[in-house]
C-alpha cells in the first residue's frame, strides 16, 4: 500500500533509490548493480549533484500526512541545516531560502555559445559577395576552413531536405552528409521543392519592416490612441481618467489581497497623444507581409470586401465557439511551436502561444514576436498578452489586430512569478480593478477577434475574489473566461478547488467559462465537465502526458509503451529541427526545450504499473523499474538521465554542457 501522497506503483516494480540507479547505471541488468561498496557510494553521490536540490528532497523524504517538505518555506531550514554549525548556516541563507518553483540561479548558456568559428550567413545563403557587416564581418568565409573545424555530424538524414527537399542550412547543418554534393555544394530534390513552393507553413513572423517601425516608434496607433484620450477627459462623477468609458457604478478595487507595490495604483492612467504627422503614413502589415511598395498604404490581396472597410461593432465581431473543446493551456517555455504540434496531433482542439510581454513586442523584440507564430496545423489559435497598463496594453492589441492572424487574444490574469506581479501585471490585475476594467474595454474596443482573459481565484490563498470579478469581466466586453483553480500564493499545491470552479460558471454564465486544474486522466476530465464549464483547459496533464487529448476523446486510458513515447520525442525533435533550425545553434535550442520538457514527462507513470487507476498529478512518484530498460530511464529525476535521453536524439552534447529544469516539482505538497 503506498504512503498518502504517493503515487500507487505495484510492489513487484517499486525499487530503492540506489537500485534504481545501479540498474540504470548497468543499462538495465540488474546483476551489474553487484560492484563494490565503493562504486555504489560513487553512483549515489553523482546521482545527488545531477537532480535539483528540491527534487531530491521531495523524493527522498515522505512527511507524516504524505507530504514532502519540498523546499523550504522562508525561513526554514531543511533537518541537515539543523545539524550544521552556527556559522554553516549563516554562509548560506540565500541557497536555502525559497526559490518559489523556479531554479532562478541556474547556469545559463546560450546555444551560440557552443560554436566558436561560425560561417557568414551570406555564405550559407548563396550571396557571398553582399555580406550584410560588410569589412567589420566576424564571420568565416572560407567554407573549407569552417569544415575543418565544424563539429562532427549527429546523422545520415536531414529531416529538412527529406521533407521540403531543400536545406537552408547548407554546410552549417549538423546532418550536411545526406545533402553536400562535390564542392561542399548544397543539394536540392527539384521535386520536392516545387510541391512545397510558395506555401507558408508558419504564419505570424515579424518583418524586417514592421520591426523598424517599432524601434523608431513610426507605427501608427489610431483606435488605441483614440481610446486612450478618452481616459484623459476627465468625468463628472470622477478625477481625471479615473475610470474606462462606460464603466458600472462598481468599480472599487477588489482590496481584500496586498496590492502589489506601493504607490501602484497611484500611477497616472499614461494617456498618449497621436505622434504628429499624417495617420495614414504608417503601413499596415498584412498577415503575410511583403515588401513595400508605394501606393496605397493598406495592403491588400484580393477584392475589397465591405469587411475591410466597415468597422465591426461590438456585437458583429467573430464569436468564439470553442464549447466542450479541448484547450492546451499557454505554457512559459514548454508550450513552443513544435510541442503544439505534438498534442494538435494527439487531440488537442485549441492551441494558444506562449505568454508575450506586450512592452516587449511593441519595440520590435524579434525573441518575443517569435512567441507568436502559428503553424498552419493550428486550425483554432490565440495568442496571450501580459501587461500592467492600459496603453501598452491596448497599443499592442492594435498592433497584433493589423498584423497576425489569430483567432483570439488572451489576458494573463493568472501568471504568479514575482517578475510579473510586483509590476502589477498577472495576478496583481485582479487587485486593481480601475487598470484591469481600462484594459479589458481598451483591448476590446480594438480587436476585430474575440478577447479572452485567464484568471486564478484570487491573490490569498483563503481569500477568493474571482466570483467578484467574472461578472465585471463579463459586462467589460470579455467572449470568454479561463479560471484556474488555486490563487497565486498556491501556485501549485495542493488541489485545485472545483467545487469553487463550478460555482463561478454559474455567476459567469451566459458568458463561456473553462475550468483548469489537475486534469491528468479522462476521470478527471469528466468530473471537470461535471461542473458545469463550458470546456477544460489543460495545462501540466499535456506536458506529463500529451496523448491525454486521446485518452479524453477515446474514453480509456492508454497503457503507452516506451518505444512509443520515444518515437513521441523523436517527433518533436523533427519538428524542433524544422522550426529552429538543424545548424548547431538550431540543434542545441532543440535540446534545450527537449530537456525542460523531459523534467515533466519524467512525472508520467505507466498505466501498467500503477496499483490503480487514475494517476493524480499531485501524486509524487516513486522510485520504480519499468518493464523495460527504456522505461525506467525515462522515469528518472536525473538530470543526467534526461541528457542520454537527448543524446539518443540530437547525439553528443557539446563540451562544458551544462542542464538545469526552469521549473521546480512544486506540487507535491
Amino acid at each position: 500500500m503506498a504512503a498518502a501522497g504517493v503515487a500507487p506503483v505495484r510492489e513487484r516494480f517499486i525499487a530503492s533509490r540506489e537500485r534504481f540507479h545501479a540498474y540504470l547505471k548497468a543499462n538495465g541488468e540488474l546483476g551489474g548493480q553487484g560492484g563494490d561498496k565503493e562504486e555504489e557510494e560513487e553512483e549515489e553521490a553523482s546521482s545527488e549533484q545531477s537532480e535539483p536540490p528540491a527534487k531530491r528532497g521531495r523524493l527522498d523524504v515522505q512527511g507524516q500526512d504524505g507530504e514532502s517538505p519540498g523546499e523550504p518555506e522562508d525561513g526554514e531550514k531543511e533537518p541537515e541545516d539543523r545539524e550544521k554549525e552556527p556559522e554553516d548556516r549563516e554562509k548560506e541563507p540565500v541557497e536555502r531560502k525559497r526559490a518559489r518553483g523556479q531554479n532562478k540561479s541556474r547556469p545559463c548558456m546560450k546555444p551560440n555559445h557552443y560554436e566558436k568559428s561560425r560561417l557568414c550567413p551570406s555564405v550559407t545563403q548563396g550571396c557571398e559577395e553582399k555580406c550584410y557587416f560588410g569589412p567589420r564581418c566576424r564571420f568565416l568565409h572560407d567554407v573549407g576552413e569552417y569544415m575543418a573545424a565544424k563539429p562532427p555530424d549527429l546523422g545520415h538524414s536531414c529531416v529538412l531536405f527529406e521533407t521540403f527537399g531543400k536545406c537552408p542550412y547548407g554546410v552549417t547543418c549538423r546532418f550536411a552528409k545526406a545533402h553536400l554534393g562535390d564542392g561542399h555544394q548544397n543539394v536540392v530534390n527539384t521535386e520536392l521543392a516545387k510541391q512545397w513552393e510558395g506555401k507558408s507553413l508558419v504564419r505570424n513572423s515579424l518583418s524586417k519592416d514592421l520591426q523598424h517601425q517599432l524601434r523608431k516608434k513610426k507605427f501608427t496607433f489610431k483606435k488605441a490612441d483614440e481610446y486612450l484620450r478618452s481616459l484623459a477627459k476627465p468625468h463628472h462623477n470622477d478625477r481625471w481618467g479615473g475610470k474606462a468609458p462606460g464603466h458600472s457604478a462598481e468599480g472599487e478595487e477588489v482590496s481584500n489581497s496586498t496590492t502589489p507595490e506601493d504607490g501602484l495604483e497611484e500611477t497616472s492612467e499614461c494617456p498618449v497623444l497621436p505622434e504628429g504627422g499624417d495617420p495614414k503614413a504608417a503601413l499596415v502589415q498584412s498577415p503575410h507581409p511583403t515588401e513595400s511598395e508605394g501606393g496605397c498604404p493598406t495592403k491588400t490581396a484580393g477584392t475589397v470586401t465591405d469587411e475591410d472597410i466597415v468597422k465591426l461593432r461590438s456585437c458583429e465581431k467573430k464569436k468564439l465557439e470553442i464549447q466542450g473543446k479541448l484547450y492546451l493551456a499557454p505554457l512559459t517555455t514548454c508550450g513552443n511551436l513544435p510541442f503544439r504540434r505534438i498534442c494538435k496531433r494527439f487531440g488537442a482542439d485549441v492551441t494558444c502561444g506562449e505568454m508575450a510581454v506586450c512592452t516587449n513586442l511593441l519595440q520590435g523584440q524579434s525573441s518575443e514576436w517569435a512567441l507568436l507564430k502559428r503553424h498552419h496545423t493550428e486550425d483554432i489559435f490565440g495568442v496571450q498578452l501580459e501587461g500592467a497598463f492600459p496603453d501598452t496594453m491596448t497599443k499592442c492589441a492594435e498592433l497584433l489586430n493589423q498584423t497576425i492572424d489569430v483567432d483570439f487574444v488572451d489576458i494573463n490574469v493568472g501568471c504568479p512569478i514575482d517578475l510579473v506581479y510586483k509590476k502589477g501585471g498577472g495576478c496583481a490585475l485582479m487587485t486593481r480593478s480601475n487598470k484591469f476594467e481600462q484594459i479589458v474595454r481598451g483591448m476590446n474596443s480594438v480587436l476585430d477577434v474575440p478577447l479572452t482573459v485567464k484568471i486564478r481565484t484570487g491573490v490569498q490563498e483563503k481569500m477568493n475574489v474571482a466570483h467578484k470579478i467574472i461578472p465585471k469581466i463579463r459586462e467589460w466586453g470579455a467572449s470568454m473566461v479561463t479560471l484556474h483553480g488555486r490563487s497565486r500564493e498556491q501556485r501549485y499545491t495542493r488541489v485545485a478547488d472545483w467545487d469553487y470552479i463550478a460555482e463561478c460558471a454559474k455567476i459567469a454564465s451566459p458568458m463561456p467559462l473553462f475550468g483548469n486544474g489537475d486534469i491528468l486522466s479522462y476521470e478527471d476530465a469528466n468530473q471537470a465537465m461535471q461542473t458545469g464549464v463550458s470546456g477544460i483547459m489543460i495545462a501540466r496533464g499535456a506536458l506529463i502526458k500529451p496523448w491525454l487529448f486521446t485518452e479524453i476523446k477515446e474514453q480509456r486510458h492508454w497503457d503507452i509503451s516506451s518505444s512509443e513515447r520515444f518515437d513521441i520525442l523523436r517527433d518533436f525533435t523533427n519538428y524542433g529541427l524544422e522550426h529552429w533550425g538543424s545548424d548547431t545553434q538550431g540543434v542545441e535550442k532543440t535540446r534545450k526545450f527537449l530537456l525542460e520538457w523531459l523534467s515533466f514527462l519524467c512525472r508520467y507513470i505507466p498505466v501498467g504499473l500503477l496499483e490503480h487507476l487514475p494517476q493524480k498529478i499531485n501524486e509524487r512518484p516513486p522510485y520504480y523499474i519499468g518493464r523495460d530498460y527504456l522505461e525506467t530511464l525515462m522515469a528518472s529525476q536525473n538530470v543526467d538521465d534526461w541528457i542520454k535521453i537527448s543524446e539518443l536524439l540530437l547525439g553528443p552534447v557539446p563540451t562544458n554542457f551544462t542542464f538545469l529544469p526552469k521549473h521546480k516539482a512544486n506540487s507535491y505538497r
